[in-house]
């Protein structure tokens, strides 16, 4: 691992405005710098970076953070490899917490791999480049298939020659150890013979994430029936071929701009479509879709359109991978080209805007493209019909979101022309049966109806009627947020800031009678939200903001004071993220002026209303609870079926949410 030492001056010496300087044009505007957003499409720069707090935000996205964040969203790099990135650019010699003598040699011996694998790389691109044979043999294929010179650089396709140890021996001249030759799988080793694994064969190497060289994937020349047509390298500590896609590296930039991936089959299949201009592109290469294959994708976008061949048959091959994108919460479409064509051929059989109009036009979602699919085998035969809408309901039963789940069971009893009854009915039960399986020790009651859905499913589609019929809960969880989003801002720009505070103070005299009275004091910002939340035991909805409050009060016990830059520099993006939103917001045009300041033309100032605020904050904040509490109330009579009802802890709760309302200043 990094030393904290090594990081600590990574983010001493890293300035954000240099950092980002070499992927954004930035200009000067003030005390900051503006450019456009290199995450979208805009004409009007929307991108800040303050050199002064050492933090950028992309207004058009509202993505936000450090120099580290940054390489994070824009490379889509690890949080270590945005940290040896910065320490390569500011010349800073990473140090490596201790580690175990076994943890010492696998990490040497991954990076021997990666070494020999870059060796690799190189050595097939120079040979087809600078020699006879190459030229003739492996950059001819190249060019007859039609690829430009840059697409061929950008991709670094070489050729192995036709020898049996030509690059072995080229890598042991090298001082590269046959060990590490032979678990990469470029050598061969039987006995005392040593010989090349992809002699005779076009390179395509299989860039990581962050573009280190994983493994390769050899393509035949002669017409050899014994020998397949593709080779990959074999498993290994670095190369896991249902773990990576082909072309993500070129890709990834690309897909998080058009939130958007095209997953096609083959490696050709990617190469043309970024020669025809379309770069959001990656290979499942030849292999069946995994499910981290998709967290990959998931990683830039939710969105992907997954492109097939004419072949009928290969799609039903493949149709399983729809089921597995649509378990990981994400959007999928599906296009299918004609007869006879696959995504290569086509992209060089028409212009650039041909294809982009072909992708856009003939692109479906996933229930119309099974139902043409598979309703070409049932001939009107009704029992085929319904074993097709079995299969599409259980493709609906693997979206996690149960409105999503809805809409689709919607749209399949428009398209099939069947009753949304029956359909909800099967897909209860196959939720059922999912849900039974993943927890075998749990059993449903015996007298439950088998054509019930379990509880669980009664619980989704009441969420589901809250959410369209604007009821009180899906207000609860919105207005929760939205207040506790609020008191993380007010910590963040004012939480170190001390201000008189007024308590309000009943005095209940002998006759019962109230009066008021109120009592000035002194307390910083952040410790009295401190106290106010912790008298009532408070704890936030939202886990982000729950973990940002938990590390200020703790930071507050250690040093009496919130240090914000802790924060910034995160490690946790999502926190990062937030409270750089927070920074950033007020450099915002349209967010010039607070929220509490007043519309008149002598504004008051920010510190004087901040007692208010703070009250406020908490006050609408223990006003939902009660909401939520009285409607927790409510609910387990309804469930119960019951007429039992604590009339004096309602009203208990009522009188308290009136007064809250009264201090408020607001009319129930």
């Amino acid at each position: 691992m990094i030393s904290r030492s090594t990081i600590d001056r990574v983010f001493e010496s890293a300035r954000v405005e240099e950092v980002i300087g070499e992927f954004v044009q930035l200009k000067k505007a003030g005390s900051n710098f503006k450019g456009l957003s290199p995450f979208t499409d805009e004409k009007s720069p929307s991108f800040m970076v303050s050199p002064v707090k050492q933090i950028w935000k992309d207004f058009s996205t509202g993505k936000g953070g450090n120099a580290i964040s940054f390489l994070m969203e824009h490379e889509h790099f690890s949080y270590p490899e945005a940290i040896k990135w910065l320490a390569k650019k500011y010349n800073i010699e990473i140090e490596e917490t201790e580690q175990t003598d076994e943890q010492k040699e696998q990490t040497n011996e991954r990076e021997s791999m990666f070494l020999v694998s870059n060796f690799a790389k190189d050595y097939f691109y120079n040979l087809m480049l600078n020699t006879n044979q190459g030229k003739a043999i492996g950059l001819s294929y190249f060019k007859e298939r039609g690829f430009r010179d840059d697409i061929i650089k950008k991709f670094e396709l070489g050729y192995c020659l036709d020898e049996w140890d030509n690059f072995t021996k080229a890598a042991l001249e090298k001082g590269y150890k046959l060990k590490y030759l032979a678990s990469t799988g470029l050598t061969i080793v039987k006995e005392n013979k040593q010989f090349d694994r992809f002699k005779g064969r076009v390179m395509f190497p299989i860039h990581s994430m962050s573009g280190r060289i994983l493994g390769f994937g050899g393509r035949i020349l002669t017409a050899d029936k014994k020998a397949a047509k593709y080779l990959n390298s074999p498993e290994s500590d670095i190369y896991h071929k249902s773990k990576i896609l082909y072309g993500i590296y070129q890709a990834k930039k690309e897909i998080a701009k058009q939130d958007n991936c095209f997953l096609v089959e083959g490696y050709t299949d990617v190469i043309s479509f970024h020669q025809s201009g379309i770069e959001n592109v990656v290979a499942s290469s030849g292999t069946a879709l995994t499910s981290d294959q998709i967290r990959l994708v998931n990683r830039l976008t939710k969105n992907i359109t997954v492109l097939f061949d004419g072949d009928a048959a290969g799609i039903r091959a493949s149709i399983r991978g729809i089921d597995l994108i649509l378990e990981q919460g994400m959007n999928v479409k599906v296009v299918q080209f004609p007869d006879g064509e696959d995504p290569d051929s086509f992209a060089k059989s028409h212009s650039d805007s041909e294809l982009k109009e072909y992708l856009e036009n003939a692109a479906q979602d996933f229930i119309n493209f099974k139902v043409s699919l598979l309703l070409k085998d049932s001939n009107n035969d009704p029992i085929k019909k319904a074993g097709v809408i079995r299969d599409i309901v259980s493709s609906i039963s693997k979206i996690p979101d149960s409105i999503q789940r809805e809409v689709y069971v919607q749209e399949c009893s428009r398209v099939m022309e069947i009753s949304e009854r029956v359909l909800f009915s099967e897909l209860a039960q196959l939720l059922k049966k999912e849900a039974s399986e993943r927890t075998k020790n749990r059993s449903y009651s015996t007298n439950v109806d088998p054509n019930e859905p379990p509880p669980e499913y009664y619980q989704e589609q009441a969420s589901i009627e809250v959410v369209k019929g604007g009821t009180m809960s899906s207000q609860t969880i919105n207005q929760l947020s939205i207040l506790e989003k609020e008191i993380i801002k007010i910590l963040v720009l004012y939480g170190n800031e001390n201000v008189d505070f007024i308590e309000e103070i009943v005095n209940v005299d002998e006759d019962g009678k109230e009066t008021l009275s109120a009592r000035k004091f002194q307390n910083s910002v952040s410790s009295e939200i401190y106290l106010q939340l912790q008298d009532d035991e408070i704890e936030f909805s939202n886990t982000t903001f729950q973990d940002i409050y938990t590390e200020m009060i703790h930071q507050l016990n250690q040093s009496e004071k919130l240090e914000i830059n802790n924060f910034i520099n995160h490690q946790n993006s999502e926190i990062s993220n937030i409270i750089t939103s927070i920074l950033m917001d007020k450099e915002d045009p349209k967010k010039q002026l607070s929220k509490w300041e007043s519309k008149n033309i002598f504004v008051t100032s920010e510190l004087e209303v901040l007692p208010k605020a703070v009250n406020d904050s908490i006050f609408n904040l223990r006003r939902i609870l009660i909401d939520k509490k009285i409607e927790e109330l409510m609910r387990e009579v309804k469930e119960a079926k019951t007429e039992t009802l604590d009339l004096e802890m309602i009203k208990s709760y009522t009188s308290l949410k009136m007064r809250l309302f009264k201090k408020l200043n607001r009319v129930v």
